[in-house]
Protein backbone atom coordinates (compact mmCIF):
# COMPACT_ATOMS: atom_id res chain seq x y z
CA UNK A 1 0.00 0.00 0.00
CA UNK A 2 1.36 3.07 -0.98
CA UNK A 3 0.41 6.45 0.99
CA UNK A 4 1.09 10.03 0.80
CA UNK A 5 3.18 12.34 2.83
CA UNK A 6 1.92 15.49 3.42
CA UNK A 7 3.72 18.56 4.50
CA UNK A 8 1.62 19.56 7.48
CA UNK A 9 3.37 23.15 8.71
CA UNK A 10 7.05 22.34 9.43
CA UNK A 11 6.49 19.04 9.81
CA UNK A 12 4.84 15.99 7.78
CA UNK A 13 2.14 13.73 8.33
CA UNK A 14 0.18 11.15 6.70
CA UNK A 15 -3.84 9.66 7.06
CA UNK A 16 -3.59 6.26 7.76
CA UNK A 17 -6.72 4.11 6.15
CA UNK A 18 -9.37 3.39 8.80
CA UNK A 19 -9.12 -0.65 7.67
CA UNK A 20 -5.55 -0.46 8.86
CA UNK A 21 -6.30 1.04 11.95
CA UNK A 22 -8.78 -1.45 12.72
CA UNK A 23 -6.37 -4.26 11.74
CA UNK A 24 -3.48 -3.24 13.99
CA UNK A 25 -6.50 -2.71 16.79
CA UNK A 26 -6.34 0.98 16.71
CA UNK A 27 -9.44 2.04 14.94
CA UNK A 28 -10.75 3.08 18.50
CA UNK A 29 -8.10 4.78 20.33
CA UNK A 30 -7.02 8.41 20.51
CA UNK A 31 -3.46 7.87 20.79
CA UNK A 32 -0.33 5.48 20.09
CA UNK A 33 3.28 4.39 20.87
CA UNK A 34 5.45 5.39 17.88
CA UNK A 35 9.12 4.45 17.56
CA UNK A 36 11.52 3.68 14.82
CA UNK A 37 12.87 -0.06 14.37
CA UNK A 38 15.12 -1.46 12.45
CA UNK A 39 14.67 0.96 9.45
CA UNK A 40 11.09 1.00 9.65
CA UNK A 41 8.20 3.66 12.02
CA UNK A 42 6.31 1.57 13.80
CA UNK A 43 2.87 2.08 15.15
CA UNK A 44 1.50 0.35 18.36
CA UNK A 45 -1.30 0.14 20.56
CA UNK A 46 -0.02 2.31 23.69
CA UNK A 47 0.74 -0.33 26.90
CA UNK A 48 -1.88 -0.19 29.66
CA UNK A 49 0.04 0.83 32.92
CA UNK A 50 -0.19 -2.40 35.35
CA UNK A 51 -2.16 -0.27 37.94
CA UNK A 52 -4.91 0.73 35.81
CA UNK A 53 -8.24 1.14 37.48
CA UNK A 54 -6.36 0.35 41.58
CA UNK A 55 -7.64 3.78 42.68
CA UNK A 56 -11.17 3.25 41.70
CA UNK A 57 -11.45 -0.57 42.97
CA UNK A 58 -9.94 0.47 46.34
CA UNK A 59 -12.52 3.37 46.75
CA UNK A 60 -15.15 0.81 45.57
CA UNK A 61 -13.74 -1.83 48.13
CA UNK A 62 -14.01 1.04 50.99
CA UNK A 63 -17.20 1.99 50.16
CA UNK A 64 -18.26 -1.30 51.03
CA UNK A 65 -16.33 -1.80 54.19
CA UNK A 66 -14.12 -4.49 52.53
CA UNK A 67 -10.98 -2.70 53.12
CA UNK A 68 -9.32 -5.36 56.01
CA UNK A 69 -5.94 -6.70 54.60
CA UNK A 70 -6.52 -10.10 52.76
CA UNK A 71 -2.81 -11.03 55.22
CA UNK A 72 -2.32 -9.78 58.85
CA UNK A 73 1.86 -9.40 58.38
CA UNK A 74 3.84 -11.06 55.52
CA UNK A 75 7.32 -12.43 58.43
CA UNK A 76 7.63 -15.53 58.78
CA UNK A 77 8.35 -16.94 62.87
CA UNK A 78 12.03 -16.32 63.50
CA UNK A 79 12.09 -13.08 61.19
CA UNK A 80 13.23 -10.85 64.30
CA UNK A 81 16.40 -12.71 64.88
CA UNK A 82 17.66 -12.10 61.21
CA UNK A 83 20.84 -10.25 60.66
CA UNK A 84 20.83 -8.10 57.48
Amino acid sequence: MHITIRTIGNSKGVVLPKPLLAQAGLDDQSIADLSFENGAIVLRKPATSVRVGWAEAAQALAAQGNEALLLDEFGNAGDAELVW
